[in-house]
């Protein structure tokens, strides 16, 4: 019921009381006793409940005042969101469109009513939408604003670089329930936009990392070059008959990815839990100083790779064991009081794949290091290296 209207009928009933008052007292057969009172009380009711509504009537204007302000702000902010010089994009957990502004719709070069429901990887290409699922994926892990380099697919095909910065929305039990997107078109003799990427410093260890556990497959991006800020990655190969060949070892400080191979089946694995950040190429070929502070690193994974060669050319298998342990000692070894430590396990599955042999060769030959004192093992089973 409409608050004026019910002020409006309060008010005709106190009149009508103050009617039935009247007529009552000219009736002989009602006590004249009982009228004093019971309209008294009647009264006292009706006056409560009059103020009670004066005061609901004030609350009602207050709220009506406050709504209006809040919708003001609302298109105020509307306002904001539209006409910002970046494109915005608001979607749900999985990536569906919400809302998007201008700048977004004429960016993807589709009206706003058609983006709203579509998913946003749909406007990634297809050799980069894995990368953008398990970049998707890992965003409800922490609460940071996060930054990624990546090509977008406008309506028609053609695409360009952008930048998105991406926060996550949480409800009361932590659970995400939007996503932020901030998207910037850059171009790759923009230097400026790209230094905004990486928040002015081109340090590696600033930039949000990506955590793999022992055993897990890295997910490699043609468009990326991964830097390993801790740990140790298994890079390999596999020939025709199925076999899997060793062809590097990403340490900590050392970069890694399918852009530096021309290898058609090139995997990467984890072999103990890793750190690892991933730099677009957009950024390399844009940023001078990142082209110089990674060149030392591609250099090292070159050199690294020129001594598996060296390796694989002995001919003695037992010579292949021996310089591969060498190598091993040489980026992985941590000293200790009776030797060199290894400080990943190897199986002798991957140690012989790195030799080309069999396995059974390399067991036969571990066991003859060990007792010739050449090499033994702690009790988690980690090779220490002595005579080398």
């Amino acid at each position: 019921m409409n608050i004026e209207l019910f002020l409006q009928r309060t008010e005709l009933l106190h009149k009508r009381l103050a009617d039935l008052s009247q007529t009552a007292n000219i009736l002989l057969w009602i006590p004249p006793e009982l009228l004093p009172d019971a309209f008294k009380e009647i009264q006292s009711n009706l006056r409560n409940l009059h103020l009670a509504v004066d005061e609901l009537y004030q609350q009602n204007e207050q709220l009506i005042e406050t709504q209006n302000v809040l919708t003001v702000e609302r298109e105020h902010y509307r306002d904001l969101f539209e006409s910002a010089p970046d494109g915005y994009l608001i979607t749900n957990a999985k990536g569906i469109v919400l809302q998007a502004n201008i700048v977004a719709s004429k960016l993807l070069n589709l009206s706003k009513p058609f983006m709203v429901g579509k998913a946003f990887i749909n406007f990634i290409p297809l050799e980069e939408r894995h990368h953008f699922r398990s970049f998707l994926n890992r965003l409800s892990e922490s609460d940071k604003d996060r930054e990624l380099v990546i090509r977008l697919l406008q309506r028609h095909g053609e695409s360009f670089n952008a930048t998105l910065t991406v926060a996550v929305v949480r409800n009361q039990q932590g659970k995400v329930i939007s996503i932020r997107w901030l998207m910037r078109k850059i171009s790759v003799t923009n230097k400026t936009e790209l230094l905004v990427v990486n928040n002015n410093s081109n340090s590696l260890q600033n930039r949000y990392k990506y955590k793999y556990t022992k055993g897990e497959n890295i997910l490699l991006n043609p468009q990326e070059i991964l830097y390993v800020c801790r740990g140790l990655v298994k890079l390999s190969t596999f020939c025709e008959t199925g076999e899997e060949v060793l062809v590097g070892l990403a340490k900590a400080g050392m970069v890694f990815g399918s852009s530096l191979t021309s290898l058609n089946n090139y995997q990467a694995i984890a072999l103990c839990d890793i750190d690892l950040v991933s730099i677009h190429v957009v950024e390399i070929a844009a940023s001078s100083t990142l082209s110089y502070t990674l060149l030392p690193k591609i250099k090292e994974r070159l050199q690294q790779t020129e001594s598996f060669v060296a390796i694989c050319g002995r001919r003695r298998v037992k010579e292949r064991l021996h310089n591969f342990l060498q190598l091993l000692k040489q980026e992985i070894g941590e000293p200790v009081l009776d030797g060199t430590r290894l400080s990943v396990r190897f199986t002798h599955e991957d140690i012989a794949s790195a030799c080309c042999t069999t396995r059974v060769t390399i067991t036969r030959l571990m066991g003859k290091f060990e007792k010739q004192g050449i090499i033994s093992f702690n009790s988690t089973n980690q090779i220490i290296l002595k005579d080398f």
